[in-house]
């Protein structure tokens, strides 16, 4: 086999080894989801195939070990389909020769530094109520928001086709905002003079309002009659105010009507908004109804490191790791405490591992599991549920005693990082299988039962409180 050294200084067998890479990044393309490859690929190059010791070039430590991971077997079975002999596959970070930023010459007033910001993509507000800072490209998918990600890019190339409406729901802090402005500006990067609108329900609201009482309620409705794409955020504030719901309602059909794109964002499904009229309720979702949820421990390490990139500033993967574990509850979060680990590390003239082995900082707090015992769970559980800890670990059925038996067994998993088999124990059960569906019931259960989600929200602040 040839080493990749040497193709590089001949025209035709640097082509050969280009077009390598290129075939097994085709074969990839195949056997993994379009979110995956688009994360993961993007940016790899082939650096050697010296007699079966392949080196591939990726953009950071993280995405390397993600690839090792999880896609080992598929490159190399994507580099033999190729005729490219593999016995061994090391991952190598490619410097793209950008000076890098010590931690301590970050200061608080350094400009964020975004990716692939160009003047045609600095998109001018316009009073469209867009962000140009919010892009596809500074918005990290994950298996969190793939799905969603997946149909934001259906509709930028063809608006008012697939997905419209284009509904997403979601907690707070997770990204909801950014996805559907970067649809926005990436609809306006394309056409300048499509028309687009973003806007909060609330406004939207005190802006109807204030039509009705200077006379000027057909002027406010045409406004909206002359969008291609309407916005709509925090669409679970209309609660109550059904005047505005019909004003939307007869907004949405004429838009509708005419293939324009609608987009609308909740912290939950319209159904579950108390006094929304069923009829927009259904309207609403016919386009499906996409959820972004709470990022999984990679998901997190991902964003970590794409916002240290996006500010210069270097960081260790073990700080990253840290920081991701230790941070439960959303990006908003995330982002903030990061943000303060590299300002703190750059005051002390420590790099962020140094200042979190130091312990002289409590920005990062010890690990929930550390300070709450399965019995402490059990009890709090059993009081949100009006029942006893005793009812709980009984082998009853009921349905209400046996939903808070489920509840124990995912806050057990999920607090304390219990093995099915311990929780199977504490539970009083012999199967750990049964403790494997209840944990599961409830993950799948989180994403469109509200009212569990908030339960499950009160039981965690009564624990740690």
């Amino acid at each position: 086999m040839e080493n990749f050294a040497q193709l590089c200084y001949t025209g035709e067998k640097e082509e050969k080894v280009y077009n390598v890479w290129e075939n097994a990044l085709a074969n990839i393309e195949q056997k993994t989801s379009a979110v995956n490859f688009l994360t993961w690929f993007k940016d790899t190059s082939l650096i050697s195939t010296n007699e079966g010791h392949i080196i591939i070039g990726t953009k950071n430590a993280f995405v390397s070990k993600q690839l090792n991971t999880k896609f080992l077997s598929v490159i190399t079975e994507a580099l033999e389909k190729n005729n490219i002999k593999v016995i061994d596959v090391e991952f190598k970070v490619v410097s793209d020769n950008k000076p890098k930023v010590r931690p301590r010459e970050v200061t608080a007033s350094a400009p964020t530094k975004l990716k692939n910001i160009t003047k045609k993509s600095l998109i001018k507000a316009d009073n469209n109520g867009l962000n140009s800072r919010y892009t596809l490209d500074s918005f990290i998918i994950g298996s969190n928001n793939d799905v969603a990600a997946a149909a934001a890019k259906s509709i930028i190339d063809a608006p008012g086709v697939r997905y419209n409406p284009f509904f997403l729901y979601g907690g707070p802090g997770l990204g909801k905002t950014h996805l559907v402005q970067a649809i926005g500006n990436a609809l306006l990067q394309k056409d300048p003079n499509f028309k687009v609108l973003y806007t909060p329900i609330s406004d939207f609201y005190s802006d109807f309002i204030s039509s009705i009482q200077k006379g000027k309620g057909k002027e406010f409705n045409s406004k909206f009659q002359k969008l291609d794409c309407l916005i709509i955020d925090d669409f679970q504030l209309i609660v109550g105010k059904e005047k505005s719901q019909e004003e939307f309602f007869n907004i949405f059909n004429n838009l509708y009507q005419l293939n324009k794109q609608i987009i609308v964002i909740s912290d939950r499904l319209p159904s579950q908004i108390k006094t929304v009229d069923e009829r927009l309720a259904s309207r609403l979702t016919m386009g499906g109804a996409f959820d972004i949820q709470l990022p999984k421990f990679e998901d997190k390490c991902a964003i970590l490191r794409a916002k240290a990139e996006l500010q210069g500033a270097e960081i260790e993967d073990e700080a990253i790791e840290y920081i991701a574990e230790n941070v439960n509850t959303n990006i908003r979060d995330l982002e903030r405490e990061l943000s303060t680990i590299l300002l703190t590390s750059d005051v002390r003239g420590l790099t962020p591992l140094e200042l979190i082995k130091s312990g002289s900082t409590s920005i990062i707090k010890t690990p929930k599991a550390h300070s709450v015992s399965s019995k402490q769970i059990l009890d709090k559980v059993a009081h949100k549920f009006g029942i006893t800890s005793k009812d709980i670990c009984s082998k009853t059925r009921v349905s209400n005693i046996k939903t808070a038996r489920q509840v124990v067994m995912y806050l057990l998993s999920k607090e304390l990082s219990m093995s099915t088999t311990k929780i199977a124990a504490e539970v009083g059960l012999q199967d750990h299988t049964t403790v494997m569906h209840g944990i599961n019931k409830i993950e799948s259960d989180l994403k469109l039962n509200f009212a569990l989600r908030d339960q499950i929200e009160s039981i965690r602040e009564d624990l740690y409180a």
